[in-house]
C-alpha cells in the first residue's frame, strides 16, 4: 500500500516540476498530492476536552483492487488488549501522581474506557489522556489528536475517523530542532533516525555526533524533505516545528505516504517551563512517563528555589540587529520576557505585544534608542544572529549604542547560541539572568557571558 501511494506522490511532485517550469499542461486527470482521484481522502473531526480539544485527521486509503474505502490501522476483531510494552501502566501513574481522574474534561473514545489525564504544570499547548489498556491520546489544540496503540495492537473497532492511530515509534523523521534535547533526556535519541537539519543546523553535539557516526541521517530540510528516504529508512512518524504551516503541501505530501505528522507547538508556550514541559508528551509516546517527570521537575526545581526571591528592579532587553540595521526584540507575552522576569529582571518590553504568533518585533534604531538607552543590561541574541566577540562589534553596528548605559558599564551579555535547541534546560538560562542581575558568579551561567 505505501509503495503504492509513494508513487502516486512522485506522480504529482512530478506534475507540480512540469508546471511550475512551464513544461506543460495538467489536465483535469493529472495527479495531485491532494487529489481525491488519486485514492486520497483525508477525514477530519474536532471537539472540546479541557485543556486538549482533539481536532485531528486520519489517512484514509482506497483500496482500488477492491473497489472500496479502509481504515488504515483499524482492526477487525475490535478488541483491545493491556499494555505489553513494559511501560508503567495507567493505575500506577495515577498513583504516582503523574495522571489525576478527571472524566469531565476528558474526550470519549470508542471502544476505550477512559483513567487519567496527564498533570500539567506549565504547557498549555497539549494534553495527554489515558485509557485502558495503555492507550494515549495525545491532543494539541489547533493540531492533530494521535491516539497511540499499545505495542501489537490495532484500532478498537467503530474508533472514530477524529483520531489518528500511531504506535510507538521507532524511525522519526524530525524537523522540530527544539525537540531533540528532550528525547536525549529520555534516552530515547535512538529513536530520532532521520534528521531535517544538517550537520552545520544543528548547535548542540549530540544530533552532531548521531548525523557523524550514521545513527542519524539527514533526509532534507522541514520544506523540501526527501520522500523517497523516508519510505527507504522506514519512517514511522515524522515531528515538525510551526514552520510547517507556511508549508501545508509538504506535510500533506508526507501523510499520503502514512507518515502521521505531529507539529511541535512547544515554541507557542508563553511560560518558560512550559517547552521543557513537552517532554511530558514525548515521555506519554514513547511509554518514559516516569522519566519524564522526574526530568521535569529537575527543571522546576530550579525556578522554585528562585521564587522567593523578589525583583531586583534591574531592567533588561534581549534583542539582536538584523542585517538591515534594525532591531528585533522578543514580544512581553513570550517565554523569554518571561524568563527574563522570573531571573529578577524587568523585561523592558513586558507590554510589547506582538501580532499574531510571531515571537518578535522589529523596531527602528531610533525607536530602540528611545527604549532601551537606559536599560541596565543589554542581552543579545546570538541565536539568530552572528556572534559578538566584543562590546566594540555591537557598537560597530551602530554608533549609538555607544551611548547605551549597559554599554557604558560594561553590561553586555550575549546569550549562547546553543540556547534554543537546549529545551532540556531552559530554567538555567532564568538562574543566569538571577546570577546576571544579583552579581553572582559567572563562572556557572550556563548560556550568558559577560562581553568586553
Amino acid at each position: 500500500m505505501k509503495k503504492k501511494r509513494y508513487r502516486r506522490v512522485l506522480a504529482g511532485i512530478a506534475a507540480a516540476a512540469l508546471l511550475a517550469a512551464g513544461c506543460g499542461q495538467a489536465g483535469s486527470g493529472a495527479a495531485s498530492a491532494s487529489s481525491t482521484s488519486s485514492g486520497s481522502l483525508m477525514v477530519s473531526s474536532s471537539g472540546e476536552a479541557g485543556n486538549g480539544a482533539p481536532s485531528s485527521v486520519e489517512a484514509v486509503t482506497e483500496d482500488t483492487s477492491a473497489g472500496e474505502a479502509v481504515h488504515e490501522n483499524s482492526s477487525s476483531e475490535g478488541t483491545v488488549d493491556g499494555d505489553s510494552s513494559g511501560s508503567a501502566d495507567a493505575e500506577t501513574l495515577l498513583e504516582e501522581g503523574i495522571l489525576s481522574s478527571q472524566p469531565e474534561d476528558a474526550p470519549a473514545v470508542d471502544g476505550l474506557t477512559y483513567v487519567g489525564t496527564m498533570n500539567l504544570r506549565y504547557a498549555k499547548c497539549f494534553q495527554v489522556y489515558y485509557y485502558e489498556g495503555g492507550w494515549r491520546l495525545l491532543s494539541i489544540p489547533d493540531g492533530d489528536s494521535f491516539l497511540v496503540a499499545p505495542d501489537g495492537q490495532e484500532a478498537p473497532k467503530g474508533l472514530s475517523d477524529a483520531y489518528t492511530v500511531i504506535h510507538r515509534p521507532s524511525a522519526i523523521y524530525l524537523a522540530a530542532t527544539s525537540a531533540y534535547a528532550l528525547f536525549d533526556a529520555l534516552g530515547a535519541e535512538n529513536a530520532v533516525t532521520l534528521s531535517g537539519t544538517d550537520k552545520s543546523g544543528w548547535t548542540i553535539d549530540a544530533p552532531k555526533e548521531a548525523l557523524e557516526n550514521g545513527t542519524m541521517t539527514f533526509a532534507g530540510k522541514y520544506n523540501e524533505p526527501d520522500y523517497e528516504l523516508l519510505v527507504d529508512k522506514g519512517c514511522d512518524l515524522a515531528i515538525e516545528s510551526t514552520m510547517i504551516l507556511h508549508s501545508p503541501e509538504v506535510k500533506e505530501m508526507i501523510e499520503d505516504l502514512d507518515i502521521p505528522v505531529l507539529t511541535d507547538r512547544s515554541s507557542y508556550e508563553t511560560e518558560a517551563l512550559g517547552r521543557t514541559e513537552w517532554i511530558k508528551l514525548y515521555g506519554a509516546l514513547m511509554g518514559k512517563e516516569e522519566e519524564a517527570f522526574s526530568f521535569f521537575n529537575e527543571q522546576a526545581k530550579v525556578l522554585d528555589d528562585l521564587s522567593g526571591e523578589k525583583s531586583t528592579g534591574k531592567t533588561a532587553v534581549f534583542f539582536a540587529v538584523d542585517t538591515d540595521g534594525s532591531i528585533v526584540v522578543r514580544a512581553g507575552n513570550d517565554y523569554i520576557s518571561n524568563m527574563i522576569d522570573e531571573g529578577g529582571a524587568k523585561y523592558i518590553y513586558d507590554d510589547l505585544k506582538n501580532t499574531g504568533t510571531a515571537a518578535t518585533v522589529t523596531l527602528s534604531m531610533e525607536q530602540f534608542y528611545k527604549d532601551a538607552s537606559d536599560a541596565d543590561y543589554l542581552i543579545y541574541n546570538a541565536t539568530i544572529e552572528q556572534s559578538l566577540g566584543s562590546i566594540d562589534d555591537l557598537v560597530a553596528k551602530n554608533d549609538l549604542f555607544g551611548d547605551f548605559r549597559a554599554v557604558k558599564d560594561g553590561n553586555v551579555f550575549q546569550v549562547d547560541r546553543k540556547m534554543y535547541q537546549s529545551t532540556d534546560k531552559v530554567a538555567q538560562f532564568i538562574r543566569d539572568v538571577n546570577l546576571m542581575v544579583t552579581g553572582g558568579d559567572e563562572k556557572e551561567m550556563t548560556f550568558l557571558s559577560r562581553l568586553s
